[in-house]
């Protein structure tokens, strides 16, 4: 006796690819000090503040603390690795 799989159909595939891939979208919103410097911030993640000489570094910072963080918060169980499919700065 062989088993059978159906076909996936265009619309039951795309379900199975939205409901698989979950993307977290964070936001990197920038100011500039007085002084020159760059302050990054990612609003979603509290604490995920930086700054740099120039807004690429602030942005860099930010992007790698953000992913410290996300990676501490999986670890730490306050959320799950499958929530976090993919993370978008937008």
């Amino acid at each position: 006796m062989t088993s059978t799989c159906p076909a996936l159909t265009g619309a039951l595939l795309l379900a199975i690819l939205q409901a698989w891939e979950v993307c977290m979208e964070l936001t990197i919103e920038f100011d500039r000090e007085d002084d020159g410097r760059w302050i990054a911030e990612v609003p979603e993640l509290p604490g995920v503040l930086v700054y740099g000489v120039t807004r690429e570094e602030a942005e860099d910072r930010a992007t790698a603390l953000a992913f410290r963080v996300l990676a501490e918060q999986i670890e730490g169980g306050a959320i799950h690795s499958r929530q976090t499919k993919t993370v978008c700065f937008a």
